[in-house]
């Protein structure tokens, strides 16, 4: 394990005004976006919306990555450019999502493991090969009045340990996802004591299995109250409870945080970053890995034609610099107007 290079890798994730751009979605997923526009999924026009994606003007001015699905990371420009050469070439660093997703957990009705361990080694090789430099794997928490349980929580953390574990030896650093889902009618007290447990059991692991915290990255949920809450949680409990529950639980050698959406309107997760990152005093950066937040706009402007390439390319340019000034607590609700 080359633990200068994975620190640098890290580092570079969350440099400065600059976050992650989630380009991962699997097939099914992506199959919904375009539904939304009237868009048939084929491979074309999947890969002919990421390269609107990452041919955007400027974009590696806010976005130091991209995490890529299987698919994606072995297609290419339309000028015959392996999109992880292009990407690299531009300064942005490409990624890959590695598991296989949540499946239902046996025995526990509710709760969800993920998948994707076996021959993750040799894939992970091939993944470097193929210019990757850094993975992600996501596990999946949902909150009711019986859930999580301690088991669903302890799986899910051993399983993120060890894909962080092979990923270090592979070279490429790991971005560690437990992501609490906001999908319940749970109060933002229910989220943060979920989140806390969720965080301590995963370190727990992480530390286990001798993982390099300098070289990995965490992408945690923002603590946030259900979206079916009668009590909605105001901007600034968002980012008071996120950053008491960090604190707490995330140790400081982490080379960074990079933070999911997890459903919040693109507005709501850029000013909830820019208020974490303006409370300053924090031992990691604060950053963005989204998906959504970042690509709905583009999505829609786009309209899977080549003339829509400069109108979506536009809006994705807009939303990564909003979140680059988040990124550096600058941003305000007033710039969405004027962008």
């Amino acid at each position: 394990m080359n633990t200068a290079e994975l620190a640098s890798t890290a580092h570079a994730m969350v440099a400065k005004h600059r976050g992650l751009l989630a380009a991962d979605e699997s097939t099914s997923t992506i199959l919904k976006r375009f539904n939304g526009i009237k868009l048939e999924s084929t491979e074309e026009h999947r890969r002919a919306y990421r390269e609107m994606l990452f041919t955007t003007p400027g974009a590696s001015e806010f976005i130091s990555g991209v995490i890529l699905y299987d698919e994606t990371i072995r297609q290419k420009t339309k000028d015959g450019v392996p999109f992880p050469a292009y990407l690299s070439k531009q300064g942005m660093i490409p990624g890959i999502k590695v598991d296989t997703g949540a499946k239902p957990l046996a025995g526990f009705p509710g709760e969800t493991i993920t998948e994707g361990l076996d021959g993750l080694r040799e894939r992970l090789a091939e993944y470097y090969q193929l210019g990757a430099r850094f993975a992600k794997w996501r596990a999946v928490i949902d909150i009711s009045p019986t859930i999580p349980t301690h088991y669903a929580i302890s799986a899910n953390a051993e399983a993120l340990a060890r894909y962080a574990a092979l990923c270090q030896e592979a070279g490429i650093v790991p971005i560690v996802e437990p992501e609490v889902l906001m999908d319940g009618d749970h109060p933002i007290g229910r989220c943060q004591e979920v989140t806390e447990r969720v965080l301590q059991t995963v370190f727990d692991h992480l530390f286990a299995a001798r993982i390099f915290l300098e070289g990995m990255v965490l992408k945690p949920n923002m603590v946030i109250a259900g979206k079916k809450s009668l009590q909605k949680s105001s901007p600034e409990q968002v980012a008071e409870a996120t950053l008491r529950t960090l604190k707490r639980h995330v140790p400081a050698a982490v080379a960074g945080i990079a933070f999911l959406s997890g459903g919040q309107s693109p507005t709501e997760a850029t000013l909830h970053l820019s208020l974490m990152n303006a409370a300053g005093g924090l031992p990691w950066p604060l950053t963005f890995s989204y998906g959504r937040a970042l690509q709905d706009n583009a999505l829609r402007a786009w309209g899977g034609t080549e003339a829509g390439f400069p109108g979506g390319q536009k809006q994705l340019y807009q939303r990564a610099k909003l979140n680059g000034l988040a990124a550096g607590g600058t941003y305000k609700p007033a710039m969405e107007t004027a962008a």
